[in-house]
């Protein structure tokens, strides 16, 4: 059986202009398919956080084609791609970007919010099962500024996962946590994957993290190798 393809990307390029031209991406052509974990790796400099930014919507400035979910993403004006990313992409930074005046469930809550899809009461019920997922129903009325590290990432994943997207990014997403952490955050995504066919993309520079993962994109100088 064909696997579903998430993203499949033809000959992508991207350069920057700034102080002077430079080369990012170089003729890119890569699949993932639905319910793929799939690390993307290289030194540093070589791509790999631009490649991710460009593939997750977050920059627009690129040659070739992006397919996500099946549409051509440089057919799509700024605010259809704003949408896309609101309902159909999860992201998890190495820092995690919780609002520290606002609960565990606040946060949680916020990009469902936002979409404006469920009722508040729905939304809440969606996010306390987030957490009940990632074990911190117990931290929900908590202030996210008062958790651990790990738990303030567990927290950003479960915010990720609030809208149901077909695909997570992570870029670097263990990169502040510590191995016993680390390894917490891998078995989430395993889990996702594993149980839910979550479809989830990682930046990381952690070869241990990658190596577990279904399938290692490797860039070197803007180049798949």
């Amino acid at each position: 059986m064909e696997k579903i393809k998430i993203i499949e990307t033809k000959n992508l390029n991207k350069s920057f202009h700034d102080p002077v031209e430079f080369q990012a991406l170089k003729n890119i052509n890569i699949e993932i398919g639905q319910g793929e974990f799939v690390a993307i790796v290289g030194s540093s400099g070589s791509g790999k956080s631009t490649l991710l930014y460009v593939l997750s919507t977050l920059d627009t400035d690129y040659t070739g084609h992006i397919y996500f979910d099946g549409d051509d993403l440089s057919l799509k004006t700024k605010n259809q791609l704003a949408e896309i990313r609101n309902e159909k992409i999860g992201f998890v930074f190495q820092f995690h970007y919780l609002l520290p005046e606002f609960t565990v469930l606040e946060n949680v809550c916020l990009p469902a919010m936002k979409l404006a899809r469920f009722s508040d009461a729905e939304i809440k019920e969606h996010a306390y099962q987030k957490l009940d997922l990632l074990g911190l129903r117990d931290q929900a009325l908590k202030k996210a500024n008062k958790l651990s590290g790990g738990q303030q990432q567990r927290v950003a994943i479960a915010r990720a996962l609030i809208n149901q997207p077909k695909i997570i990014f992570g870029d670097e997403p263990t990169g502040n946590l510590d191995s016993k952490n680390s390894q917490n955050v891998f078995d989430i995504f395993k889990e996702l994957k594993d149980n839910f066919n979550q479809s989830i993309v990682v930046v990381t520079h952690d070869m241990h993290f990658a190596e577990r993962t279904d399938r290692i994109i490797t860039l070197s100088d803007g180049e798949v190798v």
